[in-house]
């Protein structure tokens, strides 16, 4: 097995898949991942992703000061600059990779209307839009020779070596060693540090925490999104996303006496930005003492919803609701991060030669929260950018030899125990305790000495290496981190 690379990229998420399609194909590249390779946030993307293209009646500088509101004026200006400038290449770009977008009947790419957004600039596959694009990233790396995929492998540390980077990887239950001259974190979000969460299983903050420990900055964790209209069952740790699109084609927000409320909180309804909306639903909730809330867009025509929510329509049939016909029950949980890894416009962190990408990564473009439909865009934009300036930076270095560490130079010591059951579920209560939507001060000061004692016996004691302890490891880290900033 090869296992010297020039890049190493982790998480195949849009922006691990379009940081690899982007780099020079002289380079062998090694993408891994901790599940399947479908398996991660960016498909689970259902509303679309914004961008200026062709536009009728937009413009670059209305999407920026759309972003700047969303934000609250504290986006990164340099960044915001290339991610709205950079769209429209992003969009020609993944059209001609054959990502298939909705058109209206004269064949023009179709545009939606969502929270925050002036203008219809919204390009969207039904409601499945992450899906479609992660699907046709996939199809151009599977025919990319210079790329190899691992899948089901667990990054389970990762070291600087004199030449870039080593990667102690858990693959097929035995550990292995990966080296690379530049290194690319693309580890998505840390939604399950939540009790409820839109994220999927992979989202524990690995990358975050590997970045942490390594020395590198990390930036506003604590800036976490909440989405305002996830499915109310209160069943699952993975909620449902009811996509920010539904109310863009005119669905209403009602509380538990069924009463539309939003013109209580906001003038633009139900189209203000899911902070906005996420804290008017819990103070409307606490008003009431209720967290009954529902999305209703039964005034809308029946066969129009089935064609344009199709995933949506057959998920809440199979839970006993029909949105032609019923009300969608509905509750703010944890949805996006826009802190992180703090990287350079070019992507890069503080480390040199190592780059972060899509949740994980902290460029600023969003500022104090995120429009709906920047985080698909932002993937791809800073995935080109990193991919680029590693191609700039290969191109202009001498060859030289990468250090090869040996699986010996990660020990896994024999009287290793297992991390302790409980572990993730404790940390996940103390933070949908003390910091969901409005914080509560109170908890999360007694939360933070919780988890700072558990992250000490994690560093501390002889844990068995795998994906039990990486995760409890990365989730009480994040968990440390964002209580940190916090209190």
């Amino acid at each position: 097995m090869t296992t010297n690379y020039d890049v190493i990229i982790a998480g195949t998420g849009a922006g691990g898949l379009y940081t690899a399609i982007n780099l020079p194909q002289n380079l062998k590249v090694l993408l891994i991942t901790k599940h399947e390779l479908i398996l991660c946030n960016s498909a689970l993307a259902q509303g679309g992703i914004a961008a200026v293209y062709k536009p009728i009646d937009d413009s670059v500088s209305l999407h920026t000061q759309d972003t700047l509101i969303a934000g609250g004026f504290k986006n990164n200006p340099d960044s915001l600059k290339i991610l709205v400038n950079e769209a429209a290449h992003e969009i020609e770009t993944i059209l001609s990779l054959g990502v298939d977008f909705d058109r209206d009947e004269h064949g023009e790419l179709h545009r939606t209307l969502e929270g925050g957004h002036s203008r219809r600039r919204i390009f969207h596959h039904r409601d499945s839009t992450g899906f479609e694009i992660t699907t046709k990233l996939q199809e151009t790396v599977k025919n990319r020779p210079n790329i190899d995929i691992l899948e089901n492998a667990l990054l389970c540390r990762l070291k600087k070596t004199s030449t870039g980077f080593s990667a102690d990887i858990l693959l097929n239950e035995e550990h292995n060693t990966f080296n690379s001259r530049y290194f690319v974190l693309a580890t998505g979000g840390i939604g399950r540090v939540y009790d409820f969460t839109t994220n999927s299983a992979i989202a524990t903050g690995d990358g975050i925490t590997f970045a942490y420990e390594m020395g590198a900055n990390i930036k506003n964790l604590s800036l976490i999104q909440f989405h305002p209209t996830a499915f109310n069952n209160r069943h699952t740790r993975e909620c449902f996303l009811i996509s920010e699109a539904v109310r863009g084609e005119g669905a209403y927000l009602k509380n538990c006496n069924k009463e539309r409320f939003m013109q209580n909180y906001d003038e633009r309804l139900e189209l203000a930005p899911r902070d906005v909306v996420s804290h008017a639903i819990v103070t409307e909730g606490r008003r009431l003492n209720s967290d009954e809330f529902y999305l209703d867009i039964t005034h809308k025509d029946p066969e129009f919803l089935k064609d344009r929510f199709p995933m949506i329509y057959k998920y809440l049939l199979s839970q006993g609701i029909d949105m032609t016909k019923d009300m969608i029950p509905i509750y703010p949980c944890q949805h996006y991060l826009m802190g992180g890894i703090n990287v350079s416009t070019s992507a890069m962190s503080s480390i040199d030669g190592l780059y972060a990408v899509g949740e994980c990564s902290h460029t600023g473009v969003h500022g104090n929260n995120r429009l709906a439909s920047n985080s698909l865009l932002e993937a791809l934009v800073f995935g080109r950018q990193a991919a680029e300036d590693i191609g700039r930076r290969i191109e202009n270095s001498k060859d030289y030899d990468i250090e090869t560490l040996e699986s010996g130079d990660f020990p896994v010591h024999a009287d290793a125990v297992p991390v302790p059951q409980g572990i993730r579920t404790e940390v996940r209560h103390i933070m949908q305790k003390s910091y969901f939507v409005i914080p509560n001060m109170q908890e999360a000061l007694a939360g933070f000495e919780r988890v700072s004692e558990i992250k000490r016996m994690l560093e501390e004691g002889n844990y068995i290496i795998d994906y039990n302890y990486v995760e409890a490891k990365s989730l009480t880290t994040v968990a440390y981190l964002i209580l940190k900033e916090v209190i």
